[in-house]
């Protein structure tokens, strides 16, 4: 199964819905696919979609998937990446009207860079990302250690920075 997290960002992200979609129609996917769309209003055929649930029925479902596409919030990054998933992050752009700023594209790319997820910069390479994921060993997100620490220090500054 693979768990779409779009966070409670009130900014709709119908890009990244419209992408997974077609890969479904294209069979690229062909697992079952649950969506968490925060207020991102999106009808499909092919995938369950829930506007926002209870933190408990996330968690569950975040234990139950084989992958983890998200956008690039660092709580949706983290909470995934502590129970040893796979996770593929796309950022929200200010272009497209998705958040204030681009932020996420800076989060995605710290978190890329460590080894954790598989981020993306651009809608386009999600098929090849979750072609990658099939072998992808992410590594190991340690709360306890000081590279880790360092790393959520960093995100936060610059979160405190930007509001």
């Amino acid at each position: 199964m693979i768990l779409v997290l779009l966070g409670t960002q009130n900014n709709s992200f119908h890009r990244l819905l419209e992408k997974i979609d077609s890969l479904i129609e294209k069979g690229i996917i062909d697992e079952k696919v649950l969506v968490q769309s925060g207020y991102t209003k999106y009808e499909s055929k092919n995938m369950r979609i829930f506007d926002l649930i209870p933190q408990e029925e996330l968690e569950k479902y975040q234990e139950q998937a084989d992958l983890i596409i998200t956008h690039g919030g660092v709580g949706s990054i983290i909470s995934s990446i502590k129970k040893g998933k796979k996770v593929i992050a796309v950022p929200r752009l200010h272009k497209y009207h998705e958040h204030v700023n681009d932020h996420q594209k800076q989060i995605v790319e710290a978190f890329n860079r460590k080894g954790y997820i598989i981020g993306i910069d651009n809608i386009k390479e999600l098929e090849k990302a979750i072609i990658k994921a099939q072998n992808f060993v992410p590594v190991k997100y340690d709360t306890e250690s000081k590279k880790t620490s360092k790393i959520i220090k960093i995100i936060e500054e610059f979160i405190d920075t930007i509001k």
